[in-house]
């Protein structure tokens, strides 16, 4: 599953089409169905998704209709001559500007992979990817022709697509049934020599790693620097914002609750918390407790309200957004990862836990009592101050030029008001006393039980599949992909990434802490490498960890030569001198020298300015942590401003 969300987010192109000719007949699914391509090569059909072959080309419709994913088998020469074969077989290619072609190592049974990024419009909304591979003499090409909206609200289907498509007769590694080994001297050496690597050709100035074994701390320590120009080296007790990690700390809390009595996994939270409102009646009627973090509730994620408008919002505040928030996907049916609704959960027993306390109050105090005393927890907190006052790494990322920077801590006050979904700091240390529980099952090291193992291993059960080998529960994820469990959440924040997992049946754990925004690449692969060194497993996550670090890289390097910094002086002072917007606040425009400056209140970044080939001009973030956001120049007869996520659209207007 890892794989397939960096090919969908990292690798595939993002490039523009016109919509692909539609057959005549297609077959809609009602099912998750085992399909094959013309050539053999095995995948899983979703469920309400169109599905028809047109020659060599299988094609895949999402049930929207706006979306298509195309696999299509063909003999050619080399790559570059399989997708001009396979845009005509798919109906044809809109020429765009090539911004950088990537390459892969050999993944599942494929060789010579290559991926296609083409610069696209930002008003199209929608992300065309090209992806080439090859068994034998057969080449396939992927052409990924999906709405953002869609994208976002079907990634769990997407995954189930790509992730098990393999060559015919092809069958993925599996260590099911294999006994772990001992994580002895010569193992972690090839741990840590892989960390050290990651973190040398990454950029990454800190990494504090834990492992656990058979109930015993096998290390805890540090690699690099805590920060840029510093000379102290992380350790085993290193602060790190967890981000989402949180969520299954904050399930903990509720589990605990469950066991007191004081609520069920079934209770309705409007019984609990009676001013709980989202935006649809009836699925504010539906909602349980487990469904506050199951991310199976149809809300899409909505995350711009929260990291714009967060200077003076309390935790009240925060959570009467969700009474403008509206399903976009009916109650159960899709994966949609909803930092609000964890938010909720938090605050919901906290309530429960101490309800004459306010509400941050009281969830903070839930957590204090019923998780990080009982655990041993005594480093990890929600008080920054605290935190930034002792051994603490500071965040990082790339600047413009792909160069390590300072990251914007700021931004990192905005999940204050939201802190249940990701507001924890903690250390390797503390996270293995977490993780050592988790591992025995609700047992502490003397032996003594904290919580019973029913309620403790409720929240690892499936409530919603992402792909076909991945489901989530409350706060944690299970994942099968290589035929044992692992469990395992990954978390992010501006310069802060984050990873703990741990295998039941092997009783083996680990944590993973990082200071820097491309720390997310490096952790997605120690899981594949912890795997490979406890299983002797292929040797695989070396070359994709090199692979995907050149390909980021290079997409920076790319991405930056369509940019002008300072922004363009023609465009920039086309400006209005204020924008506002009803859920994102206001952007006062700041003239320094040169530069235009974007001042969003809780915090500014100088813009870079892009034309875009349907003409538009965007304004885009350029401080490091929040590089990337996109301010679109409005083509209205008013000055307008307008900003997006997937499934989102804010329109600025100027004062």
């Amino acid at each position: 599953m890892l794989t397939i969300i960096l090919i969908l987010f990292t690798i595939l192109a993002s490039c523009s089409s016109r919509p692909a000719a539609q057959p005549a007949a297609m077959e809609r699914l009602t099912a998750d169905t085992p399909k094959a391509t013309v050539e053999g090569n095995t995948f899983t059909a979703p469920a309400g998704w169109g599905f028809a072959v047109r020659g060599p080309a299988t094609i895949l419709q999402s049930p929207e209709g706006d979306s298509q994913i195309a696999l299509i088998d063909l003999h050619a020469k080399d790559a570059d001559a399989a997708i001009a074969t396979a845009w005509e077989a798919y109906g044809g290619e809109k020429k765009w500007p090539l911004k950088v072609t990537t390459d892969s190592p050999d993944k599942d049974g494929w060789s010579n992979i290559r991926s296609y990024n083409y610069q696209t419009s930002p008003n199209e909304r929608r992300d065309v990817g090209v992806q080439t591979r090859r068994s034998g003499d057969v080449w396939n090409v992927t052409i990924y022709d999906v709405a953002q909206g869609t994208a976002e609200k079907r990634l769990a289907q997407i995954v189930l697509i790509l992730d098990h498509l393999f060559p015919k007769g092809y069958a993925r590694e599996t260590f099911a049934g294999k006994t772990a080994n001992k994580l002895d001297e010569a193992r972690l050496a090839k741990l840590f020599g892989f960390v050290e690597a990651g973190m040398k050709d990454l950029g990454i100035p800190g990494v504090s790693v834990g492992l656990v074994q058979d109930g015993k701390v096998v290390f805890a320590g540090g690699f690099g620097v805590r920060e840029l120009g510093g000379v102290t080296k992380p350790d085993g007790d290193t602060l790190y914002m967890i981000a989402s990690n949180t969520k299954a700390l904050t399930t903990l809390m509720l589990a605990k609750l469950v066991d007191e009595k004081k609520l069920t996994w079934e209770t309705p939270v409007t019984s609990l918390l009676p001013s709980f409102k989202l935006g649809n009646a009836d699925t504010t009627s539906r909602v349980l407790v487990k469904h506050l973090i199951c991310a199976c509730t149809g809300l899409p994620r909505q995350d711009l309200e929260w990291l714009f408008q967060f200077k003076g919002v309390a935790p009240e505040g925060a959570m009467a957004t969700l009474a403008a928030v509206q399903p976009t996907s009916k109650f159960g049916e899709m994966f949609q990862y909803s930092n609000l609704l964890a938010g909720a959960a938090g605050f919901v027993g906290g309530h429960v836990a101490f309800p004459n306390l306010e509400m941050g109050a009281s969830y903070d105090e839930a957590m204090r009592t019923r998780v990080f005393s009982s655990l041993g927890m005594t480093s990890t907190t929600f008080d920054y101050s605290r935190a930034m006052r002792g051994n603490h790494a500071a965040p990082h990322a790339p600047d413009i030029d792909g160069k390590p920077a300072a990251g914007l801590m700021e931004e990192n006050y905005s999940v204050i008001p939201l802190r249940p979904a990701g507001g924890a700091w903690s250390s390797v240390r503390d996270m293995l006393k977490y993780v050592s529980m988790e591992m025995a099952e609700g047992a502490l090291p003397d032996g003594k039980r904290y919580i019973s193992r029913e309620a403790l291993l409720a929240r690892r059960a499936a409530q919603v599949t992402i792909g076909k080998d991945a489901t989530y529960g409350m706060g944690l994820m299970v994942d099968t992909t290589y035929g044992v469990p692992v469990v395992h959440h990954g978390g992010s924040l501006f310069g802060y990434k984050s990873d703990m997992m741990w295998l039941p049946e092997q009783n083996a754990g680990s944590v993973i802490l990082t200071n820097s925004d491309p720390g997310g690449i490096l952790l997605g692969h120690f899981q594949r490498k912890l795997l490979e060194v406890l299983f002797d497993g292929k040797p695989e996550a070396d070359a994709e960890l090199a692979s995907d670090t050149k390909s980021f890289f290079q997409q920076l390097e790319a991405e930056r030569k369509l940019l002008t910094v300072p922004a363009e002086a023609a465009v920039a002072s086309k400006l209005a001198p204020h924008y506002v917007n009803a859920g994102l606040g206001d952007i006062t425009v700041v003239r320094q020298g040169p530069a235009t400056l974007f001042d969003f209140g809780e915090f500014k970044s100088e813009m870079a300015s892009r034309h875009n080939p349907d003409g538009s001009v965007s304004f885009i973030t350029i401080v490091p942590g929040f590089t990337g956001f996109e301010f679109v120049v409005g083509n209205g007869p008013n000055p307008t401003l307008v900003a997006r996520d997937a499934q989102h659209e804010y329109v600025f207007e100027a004062r």
